[in-house]
């Protein structure tokens, strides 16, 4: 295992990226709009990733298969806003 106090730390960031995802799919599903949909999938997605990352001892080589998440995380923040300003004009 990483060291704790990283580990502590990535642990409450995981947590706070899971609870923003709970609060965009509860706005998902008052507004059914696909952009706190897509919100809520890529904050769910840094989640798993942040606490896949504190728990487990990652290689050199393998860390950068661990930021593939994070890449998609902010694609689909980036698919959220182009979508959203689409149907806006």
């Amino acid at each position: 295992m990483t060291n704790i106090p990283a580990a502590v730390l990535m642990g409450a960031v995981a947590m706070g990226s899971f609870v923003v995802m709970l609060f965009f799919l509860r706005f998902w599903r008052q507004t059914s709009d696909s952009f706190f949909l897509l919100f809520g999938v890529a904050f769910g997605i840094d989640s798993i990733t942040r606490f896949t990352l504190a728990i487990v001892q990652v290689s050199a080589e393998a860390e950068p298969l661990f930021y593939l998440g994070r890449l998609v995380m902010f694609g689909l923040i980036i698919l959220a806003i182009i979508r959203k300003n689409r149907l806006a004009k």
